[in-house]
């Protein structure tokens, strides 16, 4: 199920700024949503609902969804992906009318999109991310908090943070 371009829209996303160095300039070239301001990120869901359509009880619920979540260490690809896919099930199971993707795909898979395009083009993102990606990884720290984006203005701004649930709680 395509996603209407021209209707506003938000999602919901762990940020991953320590990515940016490796994969900004290949976002620029190869994916047109960080053209649009889109930081580098991990999806937890989209599409979610239109910026006029989240309510301050939609706020809540998504409040409680993350703080229901233990802030938890990943590593990128990302790995391991059990927290995301159980913290993208949560909302899914919350917010049915807002499937992963739009219920395009059967599976979640988390990931860091990089680009998009034609075969030629993503086997030539591939190549320079494999090339500028370093050997001991990227470190990051735990996931602490879910971002609601959202694209009203034709550019994705900040709209609202949710704190999951600290380690000490």
């Amino acid at each position: 199920m395509p996603y209407p371009p021209d209707l506003a829209q938000s999602a919901l996303i762990v940020r991953v700024p320590q990515a940016d160095p490796f994969v900004a300039r290949l976002r620029e070239r190869f994916d047109p949503a960080a053209r649009l301001g889109v930081p580098a990120h991990i999806t937890v869901l989209f599409p979610f609902a239109s910026p006029e359509r989240i309510t301050p009880a939609r706020l809540e619920a998504l409040r409680a969804i993350a703080a229901s979540v233990r802030v938890f260490a990943f590593r990128l690809a990302p790995e391991p992906v059990e927290s995301f896919v159980a913290l993208t099930e949560a909302l899914a199971l919350k917010f049915p009318e807002f499937p992963p993707y739009g219920g395009e795909f059967d599976t979640i898979i988390p990931h860091l999109t990089v680009a998009q395009g034609t075969p030629e083009e993503l086997r030539a993102a591939e190549r320079e991310l494999r090339a500028a990606w370093p050997v001991q990884g990227i470190e990051v720290p735990p996931c602490s908090q879910v971002s609601l984006i959202e694209n009203s203005s034709g550019r994705w701004k900040p709209m609202s943070e949710f704190a999951l649930a600290s380690a000490s709680s």
